[in-house]
């Protein structure tokens, strides 16, 4: 294995705040949220080395100074790879970003030809840019603050919108095991930790009508018996 580079991790303001023990793992700044959890299931799923760190919500780590210093747009998850291109440290923040550059990093749960790669890009993309906002935004309105507001409109709207994305997964996974088909991506790594939270932690199944989306929930019962799902989706630990 190659050794990082000596200014690893003195050239990191965010190893201050969270040290590293094992400098010579992938560190992650995560919270085990839909988005966090993708990225432990990779690293767990690929079998790479890597060090995970809890940033907390409760206490504001997310707004420190040290975590900003990774990643200005203050969200989890973050990495920094002391191994990255060339043999230099890599920071990277933004999910859909770490999960290429570790499938990349490892030749693995990304297609090799050029055309899978793209068609696989394309569902991580579906994800960044549909599941997760829609189904977030669908939560705060149906569990959290936004339940309390007498105008259902909001609610309603992100309801049909979150359907209306199941229905385009429900018909993509029709007769195919995964999303790109024998294939495990990820594509599917992207996008069953947020089914998974629409319909557990969030408790929308009944409002989004997921019975009438048996595909989706065949696939997703798959997704979680994995072990490395299983390891990864409590990865960081809470304290």
């Amino acid at each position: 294995m190659t050794q990082p580079q000596q200014n690893f991790p003195a050239d990191f303001p965010i190893t201050q705040k969270w040290p590293a023990q094992h400098p010579e793992r992938i560190q992650l700044y995560s919270l085990p949220t839909p988005n966090g959890v993708k990225v432990s299931i990779l690293l767990e799923e690929a079998g790479l080395a890597y060090e995970p760190h809890l940033v907390s919500f409760e206490t504001n780590d997310q707004m420190s100074e040290a975590f900003l210093s990774l990643n200005p747009n203050n969200k989890i998850p973050a990495i920094i790879d002391p191994n990255g291109p060339g043999g230099k440290p890599l920071a990277l923040f933004e999910s859909g970003a770490i999960l290429l550059y570790l499938a990349e990093k490892t030749g693995k749960f990304i297609p090799q030809d050029a055309a899978g790669r793209y068609e696989t890009l394309q569902w991580v993309m579906f994800q960044m840019g549909g599941i997760g906002p829609m189904f977030g935004q669908l939560g705060f309105f149906h569990k959290f603050a936004g339940k309390e507001f007498e105008d259902k409109r909001p609610r309603d709207r992100y309801v049909a919108e979150s359907r209306r994305l199941l229905g385009v997964l429900e018909k993509r996974l029709e007769g195919r095991d995964w999303i790109m088909g024998d294939q495990y991506t990820i594509a599917d790594i992207a996008i069953f930790p947020w089914v998974r939270n629409l319909v557990g932690f969030y408790e929308a199944g009944e409002l989004v009508e997921f019975v009438n989306f048996p595909n989706v929930k065949r696939v997703l019962e798959s997704f979680v018996a994995r072990p490395a799902v299983v390891k990864g989706l409590l990865i960081p630990k809470r304290g």
